[in-house]
């Protein structure tokens, strides 16, 4: 990585990013474009209204989304950027079957950013993903792609590891 961020920051940077709520959001408006106003609750129904107020302020703080005139929510460059690299993180943690055959989306994205972090020089002892005995499989020409790919979208957006954390986006 290029640019200098403290182990703390990193660390910051994989909680926001494996958030259960922010992925749901920035994966829905990728998925299915952007999401008109008031429809965001019956959108991603199964999260509480805190959830997805917490999601989208830290989404708009970390300009990730905006509120586009007359669309609605929708991703910014940023958050167009992270969305592709989810979807590289997930086919790795399928194609692996990582961290078990079957799981979600999100679950596979949690598990991944928590085997990238130690990789990108955050302190894996706090918040990993990862369970007791758990052993990830060997790193790959794909997931050195996912982990370059995700060092060059936080060198483009320094934002994300500098702003502090609101409480906990979940």
């Amino acid at each position: 990585m290029n640019a200098s961020f403290t182990p703390a920051e990193l660390r910051n940077a994989f909680t926001l990013l494996s958030s259960t709520a922010l992925i749901r959001l920035i994966s829905e408006i990728d998925d299915n474009g952007p999401i008109p106003p008031r429809r965001l609750a019956g959108t991603l129904h199964d999260l509480s209204a805190h959830r997805l107020r917490r999601a989208t302020d830290a989404a708009r703080a970390h300009a990730l989304v905006r509120v586009g005139p007359g669309v609605g929510l929708e991703l910014t460059t940023s958050g167009a950027e992270l969305a592709d690299i989810y979807d590289a993180m997930a086919r790795w943690a399928r194609r692996h079957a990582y961290p078990t055959p079957i799981c979600d989306f999100t679950t596979r994205l949690q598990h991944t950013l928590a085997l990238l972090a130690p990789m990108l020089g955050a302190d894996p002892a706090e918040g990993s993903q990862r369970r007791a005995g758990e052993s990830p499989p060997e790193p790959d020409a794909d997931l050195g792609l996912a982990r370059a790919l995700l060092a060059q979208w936080l060198n483009a957006n320094p934002q994300v590891p500098l702003l502090p954390e609101p409480e906990h986006v979940a």
